[in-house]
């Protein structure tokens, strides 16, 4: 990893074997854990756990895509994924039937896209300021503006 952060894959600790979700308390449990030591990074958008996350970070990159890019990427990672049958976490795959089903809670395709505008409005309303707490908030709309900051980031080698 170019900055040599700990990656906390926030799916993976909500998402059990056959697709059981933890507990709030324990989700929230285990975030507080993970996010308790230094130089780390994580994904994700739970409400239950944001509090615990942005409390701990000191930057937070907001990738702020259009709904096609958004929704097209999902698509094409969930394709890859189910025909792929790639494990994602604790034994779970992408499961092909989620491809078709209309209900939000079955298709990820589709919880992202009836998501997307909340959320955005959630993430405009929260991060309007450009701070959160101490954190420093970075919004990227595109893709090639995202890679332009990253190319800024001292390399590993170079640290």
């Amino acid at each position: 990893m170019r900055l040599d952060l700990r990656h906390i894959e926030v799916d993976g600790i909500f998402h059990q074997a056959n697709w059981t979700p933890l507990d709030d308390e324990s989700f929230r449990s285990e975030i507080t854990e993970r996010c308790a030591g230094e130089r780390w990074v994580t994904d994700g958008n739970y409400t239950v756990v944001r509090d615990l996350i942005l409390g701990r970070a000191d930057t937070i990159i907001w990738l702020d895509y259009s709904r096609v890019v958004t929704t097209f990427r999902v698509v094409r990672r969930t394709l890859r994924r189910a025909i792929t049958r790639e494990e994602l976490w604790n034994g779970n795959r992408e499961p092909v039937s989620g491809l078709f089903r209309w209900d939000p809670e079955l298709s990820i395709i589709r919880w992202s896209w009836t998501t997307y505008g909340k959320k955005r409005a959630d993430y405009e309303a929260e991060f309007a300021g450009g701070h959160v707490g101490e954190a420093i908030v970075l919004r990227f709309r595109t893709p090639s503006e995202t890679e332009r900051w990253f190319e800024t980031l001292p390399h590993p080698s170079r640290i």
